[in-house]
């Protein structure tokens, strides 16, 4: 993905791209749709956009199904739908009965209104007749009170029952925000983390996007092969995660690429931080255990970007990612924060290619 791609997504744009696209294909707008196109909108895997390009203007149902569950996978998207259909059937049952309760209560209401009104108007009521009315009205008073206490049970139980769904709702959106090799958070949650850093201004000047990539990874995969590269990406993300505090956020964000948001630390410490995971990996050993192979050794560059020093998510990815590629471009297996001066050559980065 692009730095303009990454700023596109952090502005709010993809949204507009992802509709856009659903429905010039004339695609239902159902969830698992949604999350097909947006993937593809990234660009992370290009035989998906491919793929899904190739489906032309009419696209079936069918053929999406088919694309999902051979470049996503259909599991996480069944269970999310599935759940998503049941809070909506829980809240329905719900209002069904705040309504009923609603007119049962307005019909009493009535009652006693027309009830008092006709007392009023009447001057020539007997004792009797007063009596008779208040035990009616007596009567319909515990009624309605007893039939109250029933609606608050049911209330109560369809609550527990709605809160048992939003926890199982939380759980499938952490598999989604999931990146099922690593176990760290995807480009999606990602994308929805950077964005919220701007919530909080007063805390942007401790607040640092870090970029990791790792060093010579295209070789390591052309060397030992794609199941390799699999296991060195999954001991990195592994160690990256082992070497900072539990609240910073870590996810990969495609490829060999990682993305740290770290919160509440100055730039000295940010680099300290960057500097631990670094060294971490670098001493890593990648032998395999049964056939002595080393594939080592393993590094990883790191750039970063104070969010105090950007004026949206997607200036800072731009600078946190400008500091990765002067990394990089200066040696690898190195961190660098960002200063002014590596924007000039940021703006003509596009068509230069470093080997990762």
């Amino acid at each position: 993905m692009t730095t303009a791609m990454a700023a596109k997504a952090q502005s709010g744009d993809i949204v507009g791209q992802i509709i856009y696209a659903v429905r010039s294909m004339g695609v239902a707008s159902i969830p698992r749709n949604y999350q097909l196109f947006y993937e593809a909108y990234l660009g992370s895997n290009p035989e998906l956009t491919r793929d899904l390009a190739a489906l032309g203007s009419r696209a079936t149902q069918e053929e999406l199904d088919a694309i999902a569950a051979r470049y996503l996978g259909t599991g996480q998207v069944a269970v999310i739908e599935k759940a998503h259909d049941r809070l909506l059937a829980e809240l329905d049952a719900l209002l069904k009965l705040l309504r009923q309760e609603q007119a049962s209560l307005e019909s009493y209401s009535r009652l006693l209104g027309e009830t008092a009104s006709r007392i009023n108007s009447k001057t020539n009521f007997s004792s009797e007749l007063i009596r008779n009315a208040i035990s009616l009205l007596t009567e319909a008073t515990g009624d309605t009170m007893a039939h109250g206490e029933k609606t608050v049970g049911n209330v109560a139980e369809r609550s527990h029952e709605m809160d048992l769904v939003r926890k199982e709702l939380d759980e499938y959106k952490r598999i989604a925000n999931t990146d099922s090799l690593t176990r760290l958070a995807n480009r999606r949650a990602f994308d929805e983390k950077l964005a919220a850093v701007f919530d909080d201004r007063a805390a942007l000047p401790v607040t640092a996007l870090v970029l990791a990539d790792i060093d010579n990874f295209k070789k390591i995969n052309d060397s030992y092969g794609h199941p390799v590269g699999d296991k060195i990406l999954a001991t990195v993300a592994s160690v990256i995660r082992a070497n900072v505090r539990n609240d910073v956020f870590v996810a990969r964000t495609g490829g060999e690429e990682f993305a740290i948001i770290v919160q509440g630390n100055t730039p000295e410490e940010v680099m300290a931080i960057c500097e631990r995971a670094r060294r971490a990996i670098e001493t890593r050993s990648f032998r395999n255990s049964r056939s002595g192979v080393n594939y080592g050794p393993v590094t990883i560059s790191l750039g970063y970007a104070m969010a105090s020093n950007a004026a949206d998510p997607g200036e800072l990815y731009d600078k946190s990612d400008s500091a990765l590629y002067y990394a990089k471009n200066n040696g690898r297996n190195r961190t660098v924060g960002f200063e002014e001066s590596m924007q000039k050559d940021s703006v003509n980065k596009s068509w230069l290619i470093y080997k990762k």
